[in-house]
């Protein structure tokens, strides 16, 4: 059974960096790409960063790009989103997911989308002014 944990969020100050995780059993971290989103209250849950199966390329939306870095470690099947210089809009739920390309969509990473129709539970992330 698939299981993603996603930890690591907290009330920070605009400015400050957070490092958030994403853990997960049943579904090797390294077998697929893998993706960053976010949910905002009253908003739709969009794509934030992506890594590629073999870890060589990323793609970053551009509301993040030259602030977010994803990463990943085989050894711990967990996958990370560093995020640095954050804004009170970055204030969202944050969760991990496999992804593949879809050549019919278009998104904030590009031909990006969840593969499965399932979520963790998220970690929030709250940023003040």
């Amino acid at each position: 059974q698939v299981r993603m944990v996603e930890s690591g969020g907290g009330l920070v100050q605009a400015g400050d960096s957070l490092r958030i995780s994403c853990t997960a059993s049943g579904l090797p971290l390294d077998d697929y790409a893998m993706a960053w989103f976010r949910q905002a209250p009253g908003k739709e849950r969009e794509g934030v960063a992506c890594l590629s199966r073999s870890g060589r390329n990323t793609y970053y939306a551009d509301s993040v790009k030259g602030r977010f870095t994803i990463s990943r470690d085989k050894a711990k099947n967990t996958l990370y989103l560093q995020m640095n210089s954050l804004k009170p809009e970055d204030t969202a739920m944050y969760y991990c997911a496999p992804v593949g390309q879809d050549p019919n969509y278009s998104g904030p990473l590009g031909s990006w989308t969840p593969l499965f129709n399932y979520w963790g539970q998220g970690t929030q992330v709250t940023v003040s002014s």
